[in-house]
Formats: structure tokens, C-alpha cells, sequence
């Protein structure tokens, strides 16, 4: 049996809230797990423990997956707020996930970033953030939109001979859904871009160039079956990641 951490999106007490409105939430979107569960795959929420309890859960896995949720908070990559109000992050979300990959990248279990994960990887390896993509890039392409959610998308390019375009089997164009309005803006060290917006080239896929897989991407894959064909199959991407899980077990 394969094993695959998940790491978890947080609600925060909030007496608004009408159901555990003075409670702590830990939970996962169902798209997830139901693109990440397959026969002899068991993927899991990690949960929102104390380190000493935390790490037999970290232990049992194979592979982990970072998944998308809320902003990152600027002060996880060293820079000041744009708009602390409007854009004030999830410090303590970033502080568990970064934890989390520095102790998969240190033993060397694989990690697969999405959305939200693919930028606190970047953070993680040095890198930073435009906290706001319709502010500091002004871009004409809509990146995310909140009421068409994981209906919008855009085409991207693949960089030559990098992983995507393995993965892929060599396509230079892929289409994927956009639900995102940060984006990388310095790339962490060692990671490698695989692929570009086409209209505007913000960073939507690397992978880190070392002895260790660990790769991301910008879009939500789990969302895919939403515009279905309109998009490219999210199915090599975590065929790849497993066949590396594989290779760690």
C-alpha cells in the first residue's frame, strides 16, 4: 500500500461561523482526494498536531502533496505586506507546511506542490511572491475569477525538454484551469521552470534540480474534471509522482 500525506487547509475560530463557529477546522477539498485515492494508493489528511506526535504521521508516508487553500503571508519569504488588510496570508498554515517539506526534502520523499503548494515550495527554497497578480503585473489574462471559480483557464508553454514536457510526452502547448491571483515572482534556487502562461509568462510549473523529486504547478489538476477535455489530463501528472514514490519505496 502506497501511502500519501496531505497537507491540510485550516478554518480558524470564527463565532460568525453558524457550525463550529469556536472551533479549529482541519479538512481537505474532495477533488483532492478523489484524484489522489486509487486501488493501493491511500492518501491521508495530516493533521494539526505538536511535532512529537506529527512525525509518526510523517514517517508513514511515502510521498506528500501540498495542497492549494489560502494566501501565503509575505513575511514567510522576507518581504513587506502590499495590502495587509486585503492580502494578510495564513502564517501559521505556512509555518506547518514548511515544516513539513523541509522534513520530505530532507528524507528525501517525494513532494508534489499544487496551487497555494507550488508557491510555498517556491518560499521554501528561497523564493518569493506578487501578492496580488492584478496589481503589481497588470496583466490582461484573468487568472482567477471568484464567482467562474475552476471554470476559467488559459493555455501555458512548456519549456523544451524539461519535466513537463517529459511528462507530457513532448507537448509545447497545455491547457489548464487558473484559480490563483499570487504567482511566483523570484524563483527559489535550484528549481527549474517547466512551463510559462502563454499570454502573460507567469511561472506555473518547476521542479527542483537535484537528487529528489519534488516538482509543482500552479493550476488545481483535482479540479479538472470540471472543464474536462477542456484542459489537459491531470492523470501523468500523478502517475509520475508515484512512479517516484515508487522508486523511493
Amino acid at each position: 500500500m502506497i501511502k500519501i500525506a496531505m497537507t491540510p487547509c485550516f478554518f480558524y475560530k470564527d463565532p460568525s461561523r453558524t457550525v463550529f463557529g469556536h472551533k479549529e477546522l482541519t479538512y481537505m477539498e474532495n477533488d483532492m482526494v478523489r484524484y489522489l485515492a486509487r486501488p493501493g494508493v491511500m492518501p491521508y489528511l495530516l493533521p494539526d498536531l505538536e511535532d512529537s506526535l506529527l512525525k509518526q504521521y510523517l514517517d508513514e508516508a511515502d510521498g506528500f502533496i501540498i495542497q492549494g487553500g489560502s494566501d501565503l503571508s509575505p513575511d514567510s519569504y522576507g518581504e513587506d505586506f502590499l495590502d495587509k488588510d486585503r492580502w494578510p496570508g495564513d502564517k501559521y498554515r505556512d509555518d506547518y507546511e514548511l515544516k513539513i517539506i523541509d522534513y520530505a526534502f530532507k528524507n528525501k520523499k517525494p513532494i508534489y506542490g499544487i496551487c497555494r503548494g507550488f508557491q510555498v515550495m517556491n518560499a521554501y527554497f528561497g523564493g518569493s511572491l506578487y501578492q496580488d497578480i492584478n496589481t503589481e503585473i497588470k496583466t490582461n489574462e484573468v487568472h482567477r475569477d471568484a464567482d467562474k471559480y475552476d471554470h476559467i483557464n488559459h493555455s501555458i508553454d512548456v519549456t523544451k525538454d524539461g519535466l513537463l514536457y517529459k511528462i507530457y510526452d513532448s507537448s509545447e502547448k497545455l491547457q489548464v484551469n487558473s484559480v490563483h491571483h499570487q504567482a511566483v515572482k523570484r524563483l527559489g534556487k535550484n528549481l527549474i521552470v517547466d512551463a510559462v502562461s502563454s499570454s502573460d509568462q507567469i511561472i506555473e510549473a518547476f521542479h527542483y534540480d537535484g537528487d529528489q523529486c519534488a516538482f509543482g504547478v500552479q493550476w488545481h489538476p483535482e479540479f479538472s474534471p470540471t472543464l474536462k477535455d477542456k484542459v489537459c489530463d491531470p492523470t501523468p501528472l500523478y502517475d509520475y509522482f508515484l512512479s517516484e514514490v515508487e522508486k523511493f519505496k
